[in-house]
């Protein structure tokens, strides 16, 4: 019976090559574009290269002071000190890696400008993230207690400023007019890690801005890394004990907030207005509310070309009732039908999915970013066509399957 829908299926797709060719372009683009988005969503948000222990780590990017009365507010990173006198007190966390927002200066190498993101960092940012070291090693926290002018640099910068020169340990790097010895090479982190990202590490006490300055705002983010997951609410609780005892920087704020969060709570709590909510639910439902959208639109539209060609179909469906056919029958047919449709556009979506992830790889268009279709999208994306045939199927099939053997042969 299967192998009967199929062939029918099949022929009914080429009897209507144009109608065909829409309902597969609209299924294809929309599964294209969800593959796409869930890819970057997915290098967004899970554990990848350098930051490979995010499942037991909690970020710290921002600190608010407000004055409700006023309608007053200061929102941004912290500084060096709040971390080392405030969060560094805490006593459930493994350890804790502090580094600034990166920042772009400029260098000059065979007379071309060549802009360099630093990123000043404490020793424990390579004990708690994961780089991979080409050659060299981290700085050591003596010689960031001695102000040494060491760098790690990464394998972009290496290739850009030092050409094929081989190994570059030894070797120094200038930037606004100061040389920095080289002490190691890291491989290239995407810009799609901020928090990460950077192209030359340096220790903080080598920071043009006065790492001793005792204010709770600043230009420094930190990750917290728990000894377990199971650690991650209580250092949570730890943390907003502290934050509690903090005072507000000056008598213009009377309240402050700071939240050590996982992953994607500390990019969503950026864009929430309310303190205490971290805007995850809000991200979500923002999130579902498109993924409907861009299936229900195409859905509409294929409920309406299968319609129509129900209408086309109208002598066969009088000619198969009067010989017997039941209403079940037929409409199962059809849904098999627009089921095999739409697989068959999720496999031109997938394919299609595959070839713009392919290009943006090799293009270089994000340097470093390698996007790719994992399992777990793969699934949802057959699902969704699944789940798209059945809602662009039914109700053309329940209106097929009403239809009476008379007035099917009248609308022929």
């Amino acid at each position: 019976m299967l192998k009967n829908y199929l062939k029918i299926a099949l022929a009914v797709l080429r009897r209507r090559k144009f109608f065909t060719f829409i309902s597969l372009f609209g299924i294809s683009i929309t599964l294209t574009i969800l593959i796409v988005l869930a890819a970057f969503l997915d290098k967004l948000t899970s554990a990848g290269y350098p930051d490979l222990k995010r499942d037991r780590s909690l970020y710290i990017n921002t600190i608010v002071q407000e004055n409700p009365k006023a309608s007053g507010m200061m929102k941004g990173p912290l500084s060096l000190y709040f971390f080392q006198h405030y969060a560094g007190s805490m006593k459930t966390p493994e350890n804790i890696a502090v580094s600034s927002i990166f920042t772009a200066t400029n260098t000059y190498v065979n007379n071309k400008k060549l802009v360099i993101n630093i990123k000043y960092t404490n020793s424990a940012w390579w004990d708690v993230l994961d780089y991979d070291f080409v050659e060299g090693k981290p700085y050591s926290q003596q010689q960031i207690k001695n102000a040494e002018r060491v760098a790690v640099i990464s394998e972009d910068v290496k290739k850009q400023y030092f050409g094929d020169a081989g190994k570059v340990t030894g070797k120094y790097i200038e930037t606004d007019n100061v040389q920095y010895r080289v002490i190691g090479v890291v491989k290239s982190v995407p810009i799609t890690s901020p928090f990460i990202y950077a192209d030359l590490y340096l220790p903080y006490t080598l920071s043009k801005s006065d790492y001793r300055d005792r204010s709770i705002s600043g230009a420094y983010t930190g990750i917290v890394l728990a000894r377990n997951k199971s650690d991650l609410a209580k250092i949570k609780e730890e943390y907003k004990q502290i934050v509690a005892k903090v005072p507000p920087q000056n008598k213009d704020y009377t309240i402050l907030y700071s939240h050590a969060d996982t992953y994607v709570e500390s990019f969503t709590r950026m864009f929430s207005r309310d303190q205490n909510s971290s805007g995850l639910g809000i991200l979500l439902a923002v999130a579902a509310i498109t993924v409907f959208l861009l299936m229900l639109l195409p859905t509409i539209n294929l409920v309406n070309i299968n319609v129509s060609r129900i209408m086309e179909r109208s002598s066969e469906i009088g000619v198969r009732k009067a010989f017997g056919a039941s209403s079940g029958t037929l409409a199962m047919q059809f849904i098999v039908e627009n089921i095999i449709l739409t697989l068959l556009g999720g496999i031109i979506g997938i394919a299609f999915s595959y070839i713009i992830l392919s290009t943006i790889n090799h293009s270089s268009l994000i340097p470093n970013l390698t996007l790719s279709i994992n399992f777990t999208v793969l699934l949802y994306g057959i699902l969704a066509c699944l789940i798209f045939g059945l809602l662009s199927g039914v109700y053309p099939a329940w209106r097929m399957s009403r239809m009476e053997v008379v007035s099917a042969l009248k609308a022929s």
